[in-house]
C-alpha cells in the first residue's frame, strides 16, 4: 500500500509539472496509449478496490495465525451479599459466617498446543491471500485492455470524424463550382441539387462523429478514473500504433496455461477445495490447549481455600457424531471433484480460445491489408470522378456514387485498422503480455 500511495504521488506530481510546463491547467491531459494505462493503474476504482482486497486478506491470514498464539484477558468483579449468612453445623452449637464483599482479578493465559484444524486453517487462509493476489493481477489485466480499447476507440473516433470532415469539404468545394456553372449554364439545377443533398448529409455525419468522438473520450475517462469535467488530448496516432505493433510476434508467441490468471484462479480454487477436505478430516483429531489462570483477591471472604496459581491441559477428544463428521468430508470431496471438473474445462476451453484468437488475428492482418489496397484505390477513382464532373464529361450522379464509395472505403479501412487492433489485445491479454 505504501509504495503504490508513493507511485501515486509521483505520478500526479509529473502530470502537474508536465501541465504546468506547457501552460496548461491541470485538468487537460496529453495522454499517450502507456500513461493513459500508467494512470489508470493508479486511479481507476475497481483495482484500488482489488488492492484493498489484498490487504485485508493479509490481516486475515494474521487473525487466523494469532487463534493458535497466546491468549490472555483479565477480569476484575465485585459481589456484595447484603449481609447474608450461612450456618455451619460442626458441634452443639452452629457456625455462624457472614458474606462479606469480595473483589477478585483473574488473569487467564491460553495457548493452543494442538488443533488440526488450526493447521489446515492457516494453509487455506494463505491460499486465499494468493488468490486475491492474482485477482489484482487480473484486475490490472483487464484494466489495462479496457484502457487500451477506449484509446484506440478515441482515435478511430477521431479519425472517421476527420475522415467526413474532409469529404465534406471537398463536397463543399465541388458545390460552390457547381453553382458557379449552373448561373454559367454549363450545368443544371438538378446536379447542383444533388450534390446540395450529398453536403447536408455529410453535415449530419460530421455532427453524429463529433457525439460519437466525446463518448469514446467518456468511455477513456470512466476506465482511467478521471473526472469527467478533465480535458484529453490523446497524443498517440492510429498509423503509429499500428506500425509498431508487432502482429508477428503475437501470433508467434507460444501460449503457458500457468501464466494465464483465469486458469491461475483456478488452479489455486481447487487448492482450496482440496484443503477443504483435510479441514473437515481435521475434525476427527484431538484439539489440545494448555492455560494458566492467577487470581489475586481484592476483598477476601471469611472462608476462602482457593488457590491462586492454576495450570492445566485441556483435551478434546471427538469420539461419536452419528456421521456428520463423515457427511461434511463426503461434501468437501464432492466439491473437490467438482473444482477439479471446473479446472479441466477452463483449460480446454482457454485452448480453443488460442485458436480461435489466432485464427481472428490473422484475418484481421488479411482485411486491414486489403482494406488499405481498397481505400486507395478508391480515393483515386474519386479524385478521377471529381476532374471530370468539373469538365462536364460525367455527371453529379456519378460524382455523388463516387464519393459514396470513397466514405464507404475509408470507413470500412477504419474499422478493419480497429479489428485488428483489438485482435491484438485480446490474444496478447491471452497470453499475459499486454
Amino acid at each position: 500500500m505504501q509504495k503504490r500511495f508513493l507511485n501515486k504521488i509521483l505520478f500526479t506530481v509529473g502530470l502537474i509539472l508536465f501541465s504546468c510546463f506547457h501552460g496548461k491547467t491541470q485538468t487537460e491531459l496529453k495522454l499517450s496509449l502507456d500513461s493513459a494505462r500508467h494512470y489508470a493503474m493508479e486511479y481507476n476504482r475497481n483495482l484500488i478496490n482489488a488492492g484493498l482486497a489484498v490487504d485485508e486478506a493479509a490481516l486475515r491470514l494474521r487473525e487466523t495465525i494469532a487463534r493458535g498464539l497466546p491468549q490472555v484477558d483479565a477480569t476484575v468483579d465485585y459481589n456484595n451479599f447484603f449481609g447474608s449468612t450461612a450456618e455451619l453445623a460442626f458441634g452443639p452449637v452452629p457456625a455462624v459466617i457472614e458474606f462479606n464483599p469480595t473483589s477478585n482479578l483473574n488473569l487467564s493465559v491460553g495457548q493452543l498446543i494442538f488443533s488440526g484444524s488450526y493447521i489446515v486453517g492457516i494453509r487455506t487462509a494463505k491460499l486465499y491471500q494468493e488468490i486475491t493476489e492474482t485477482s489484482v493481477e487480473k484486475t490490472g489485466q483487464e484494466i489495462k485492455a479496457h484502457v487500451t480499447r477506449a484509446y484506440y476507440l478515441g482515435l478511430i473516433s477521431m479519425e472517421s470524424r476527420e475522415i467526413v470532415e474532409a469529404n465534406l469539404v471537398n463536397i463543399m468545394d465541388v458545390l460552390k463550382k457547381t453553382r458557379a456553372m449552373v448561373d454559367a449554364g454549363v450545368a443544371e439545377e438538378l446536379d447542383y441539387d444533388q450534390l446540395a443533398v450529398q453536403a447536408n448529409m455529410l453535415e449530419n455525419a460530421l455532427r453524429a462523429a463529433d457525439r460519437q468522438v466525446e463518448l469514446s473520450l467518456n468511455m477513456l475517462r470512466l476506465q482511467m478514473g478521471l473526472d469527467a469535467s478533465a480535458e484529453i488530448i490523446l497524443t498517440d496516432e492510429l498509423e503509429n500504433i499500428v506500425d509498431r505493433s508487432d502482429f508477428t510476434g503475437s501470433l508467434l508467441n507460444p501460449f503457458a496455461l500457468q501464466d494465464n490468471f483465469d486458469y491461475r484462479l483456478i488452479e489455486l480454487q481447487t487448492s482450496v477445495a482440496e484443503k477443504q477436505v483435510d479441514l473437515e478430516r481435521a475434525a476427527y483429531l484431538p484439539t489440545i490447549a494448555g492455560f494458566y489462570n492467577y487470581t489475586e483477591k481484592l476483598m477476601k471472604p471469611e472462608f476462602d481455600i482457593q488457590p491462586k496459581h492454576v495450570i492445566g491441559v485441556n483435551v478434546s477428544i471427538p469420539i461419536f457424531s452419528s456421521g456428520v463428521r463423515q457427511s461434511r468430508v463426503r461434501q468437501a470431496k464432492i466439491n473437490l471433484e467438482v473444482a477439479v471438473n471446473q479446472k479441466e474445462l477452463i483449460s480446454e476451453q482457454l485452448m480453443i480460445q488460442e485458436k480461435q484468437l489466432r485464427y481472428n488475428l490473422r484475418n484481421a492482418v488479411e482485411q486491414y491489408e486489403n482494406q488499405k489496397t481498397n481505400v486507395e484505390v478508391s480515393r483515386r477513382v474519386f479524385e478521377n470522378i471529381t476532374r471530370k464532373y468539373e469538365q462536364g464529361m460525367v455527371s453529379s450522379l456519378d460524382l455523388t456514387t463516387a464519393n459514396n464509395n470513397y466514405l464507404q472505403a475509408e470507413n470500412s479501412f477504419v474499422s478493419a485498422m480497429m479489428q485488428l487492433l483489438e485482435a491484438q489485445v485480446e490474444m496478447d491479454k491471452l497470453l499475459n503480455s499486454i
